[in-house]
């Protein structure tokens, strides 16, 4: 008993001392935070989804205080996020178009098929990596659900072989389309009313060979579209919609339904 009092009466004037250095250290050489980062960080919503560019939101949010970066960049907040970070650094700000993500690709487990069995990782990335996966089609979506897995909003699911988005759970980070492997996933502008269904580049009759629902760069869309909004570019259709008014004529002329409306009729 006599020892750990004298242990504890040694110890204990040392941890005193030490606390009371280091309390003044950090009172003597701490850096206050600034009060703008605090700011436009209590304004973002913490998705952490990096579609700003930066690490998360506190980073974001220490670049934005610093005028580093633009203030319209956060892609989950949208134009209410923008105008609060506007107010907060006193400039006008303009909000990006909302957008979302959308998979073309069309080959459902009906349409296309495997030319070879996979066994390995359940990974689109490591699929993709052994010959270009399994799938008979070489640019359609492999359903392993890489994308699913980085979605924040937990807007993809995995159905009839294929990634689906929840446009409604949406936030248009972007997540998903730099993490898939074929590049059938990108963004488009929220309110856009048309759609291409497809990635296949091959020629036409090797693309029905791999999946019957494929796009064979027939051109006949690219004809029907009034205002050049559609190109075949590759032996695929493409959508400018900078130039798409929803008028419907591509949807109509395509024979083999690769463009979608997603308008309902009445």
């Amino acid at each position: 008993m006599y020892e750990i009092l004298i242990a504890l009466a040694v110890v204990a004037p040392v941890g005193l001392i030490l606390g009371i250095l280091l309390a003044f250290v950090s009172y003597k050489f701490g850096v206050e935070e600034d009060p703008k980062v605090k700011a436009v960080r209590a304004c973002l919503p913490g998705a952490n989804c990096g579609a700003c560019g930066c690490k998360g939101c506190d980073d974001y949010a220490a670049m934005v205080a610093s005028g580093k970066v633009a203030l319209n960049l956060c892609v989950p907040g949208s134009e209410d996020v923008a105008n609060q970070l506007g107010a907060i650094m006193g400039v006008s700000v303009e909000a990006k178009k909302a957008s979302v993500a959308f998979v073309s690709c069309n080959g459902n487990c009906e349409a296309t098929s495997k030319k070879a069995e996979y066994e390995g990782i359940s990974s689109c990335a490591a699929a993709s990596m052994l010959f270009g996966g399994p799938d008979a089609c070489a640019y359609g979506c492999m359903g392993f659900g890489d994308c699913a897995s980085v979605c924040p909003a937990n807007a993809i699911c995995i159905k009839d072989g294929i990634a689906h988005v929840d446009a409604s759970r949406c936030i248009g980070c972007g997540l998903c389309a730099s993490t898939c492997p074929k590049k059938v996933i990108s963004l488009k502008p929220a309110d856009a009313t048309t759609v291409m269904m497809c990635s296949n580049k091959d020629k036409g009759a090797d693309a029905l060979k791999a999946c019957k629902n494929a796009c064979i760069g027939c051109k006949k869309c690219e004809k029907a579209c009034p205002n050049g909004a559609i190109t075949v570019k590759d032996n695929v259709a493409h959508i400018d919609y900078s130039k798409c008014d929803s008028c419907g004529a591509c949807v109509k002329g395509c024979p083999k339904g690769c463009l979608k409306s997603l308008v309902k009729a009445d």
